[in-house]
């Protein structure tokens, strides 16, 4: 529909009695899906409105392909439209975004999701990680008051690689080491009082001081008092950046000290999470950080939409975000 046409049909809408206006918001709420996923993403777009070359933000038209409209930059000239520079450019079948979305907010497998929407599992699997990529930013910025931390191991997992510099070992295998070795992921979980959740995937092998100072030091607020198990590590850490701590001794069979202080949250949110995890039967290391994100947002929302984690996939966290 050209302009012209287009604003002599808006002007006629205030003519319409009140069965014509509600057999028109019928029709547009049955429009397809694409036009729908069209929409979300220019709205998302248009509440930043960045060049995402130059960060400029002033452009122009220029011309729709695709179901898209493209815009192009006054400073740098370049042409782009509301998905450049993000994770889900170059996507096709955007008509199924939303029944994909769907199936994440219902923790689907590969092959479950592809059932679901009749594509096929190789293109549910690109996108889930194209999808979370971006996801792994919907996290607190800082953790307040008695926050618990402690750490949870996975074997390092090479699944889907082609040449590995082992011996392949089966579905669920074991360590050949004793205790925590350099074949065990450690994944750092630090939680608030108010179940704000942050998670750190820090590398082969036991925490060390340096992980702390990288991972745990810029989120712990001035007036975090820290709370861990007897692993000297920690102490460590409080002790060097004079931070409170509380020691729980699990290995004594401890539970909470001084009435108040416990890792209980922390220890239940890394048992959701292993058992979350099992349906996928093992993940490659390399994506766990997407596994987080993903867990960490349904630990969090247990009502999410599609047009949720739609936002959050290109980077709008306003629906997903507690401050």
């Amino acid at each position: 529909m050209k302009a012209p046409e287009f604003l002599e049909f808006i002007s006629e809408i205030n003519q319409l009695d009140h069965h014509q206006r509600t057999v028109l918001t019928k029709a547009l709420d049955q429009l397809e899906d694409e036009p729908k996923v069209f929409d979300l993403i220019e709205t998302i777009f248009d509440s930043k409105g960045k060049c995402p070359h130059c960060s400029h933000t002033e452009s122009h038209r220029h011309g729709i392909k695709d179901g898209l409209q493209r815009y192009r930059c006054k400073a740098c000239k370049k042409t782009f439209n509301a998905l450049t520079g993000t994770p889900l450019a170059h996507l096709r079948l955007k008509s199924k975004w939303l029944d994909y979305l769907g199936a994440i907010a219902e923790s689907l497998t590969v092959r479950q999701a592809a059932k679901e929407i009749n594509v096929h599992r190789n293109t549910t699997f690109r996108w889930r990680h194209r999808f979370l990529s971006w996801i792994q930013q919907d996290r607190p910025s800082a953790l307040h008051g008695i926050t618990e931390a402690d750490e949870t191991y996975l074997l390092e997992s090479h699944k889907g690689e082609r040449h590995l510099n082992r011996q392949p070992r089966k579905r669920g295998g074991c360590a050949t080491k004793r205790g925590i070795s350099d074949e065990q992921i450690c994944i750092l979980i630090a939680r608030d009082r108010s179940k704000q959740t942050v998670d750190f995937v820090t590398g082969n092998g036991p925490i060390s001081k340096i992980v702390l100072d990288t991972h745990l030091k810029p989120i712990l607020d001035q007036d975090a008092l820290l709370v861990s198990d007897s692993n000297p590590t920690y102490g460590a850490f409080c002790k060097a950046e004079k931070v409170s701590h509380e020691i729980v001794n699990m290995s004594q069979g401890q539970r909470v000290t001084k009435g108040a202080y416990h890792i209980q949250n922390v220890n239940a949110y890394h048992h959701r999470f292993k058992s979350w995890l099992d349906r996928f039967h093992g993940v490659a290391t390399k994506y766990l950080p997407n596994y987080l994100a993903w867990c960490r947002i349904m630990d969090r929302n247990h009502n999410l939409t599609p047009e949720q984690l739609l936002h959050s996939a290109l980077g709008d966290f306003q629906y997903l975000t507690v401050t």
